[in-house]
């Protein structure tokens, strides 16, 4: 439990600072969300929101479980010291991305494009959404949506080589989108500038770097626990 920890916070600020690439991808459908929801139906459009939000995280959290038996078979095998590494250079590529100093992660997204074309019809057939059961389906559809830091992070939970942290990590990372997305659904600018400020981001960037450093195996890591 804790060497999870630090992987939890990793995917927690991978989820945060990354709310700002999800809300790219997910901001049509915030809106799509709340648009014929009068303004003074505060209480109701935000459990509509928060309703698609739980479904969203969800499947998240499962898609991690499914792709963590994957990665708990592998671990179990002689691939075990390969997939740390690869879990620790996942990290590090989420990192610079996060900082704004590479977006190679993006190019991961044509992965999941034939599985998105088969679920869209089912999404777009939820709109409008106007009861809670609605938004918590549309939410666990649309959480398979091609999505490079999504998909990079299933990787790396996966790469853990247990299900059921697969699954936990993925919680954390969703847990993470919450606050970009329920603010902008709530229309609430101010957090979301604080959390595009370039100086946050580097710094969010740079622990989520070392925190990849200290996931490869080598000497290093004694080094790095003592600092």
């Amino acid at each position: 439990m804790t060497e999870l920890l630090p992987l939890m916070l990793s995917a927690l600020v991978l989820g945060l600072l990354g709310g700002g690439h999800c809300l790219g991808m997910c901001g049509g459908l915030m809106g799509a969300l709340t648009m014929a929801i009068p303004p003074q139906q505060r209480a109701r459009r935000f459990g509509l929101l928060l309703g698609y939000n739980i479904g969203r995280v969800l499947s998240y959290a499962l898609a991690g479980f499914i792709l963590g038996l994957a990665g708990w078979a592998l671990a179990n095998g002689p691939l075990a010291s390969a997939m740390r590494i690869v879990a620790g250079l996942l990290l590090i590529a989420m990192g610079l991305y996060l900082a704004g100093w590479w977006s190679g992660l993006t190019r991961v997204e044509a992965i999941g494009k034939g599985l998105w074309k088969l679920i869209q019809p089912l999404a777009s057939r939820l709109l409008p959404v106007s009861s809670l059961p609605r938004a918590l389906l549309l939410g666990g559809l649309w959480g398979w949506l091609p999505c490079g830091l999504v998909y990079s992070t299933l990787l790396w939970a996966a790469s853990q080589g247990d299900a059921v942290d697969s699954a936990l990590l993925m919680l954390c990372f969703g847990l993470g989108t919450w606050p970009v997305l329920l603010a902008t659904g709530l229309a609430t600018e101010r957090l979301g500038a604080f959390l595009r400020n370039r100086g946050v981001r580097m710094a969010a960037g740079a622990l989520v770097i070392l925190f990849g450093l200290w996931t490869l195996p080598g000497p290093h890591r004694h080094w790095l626990m003592g600092h």
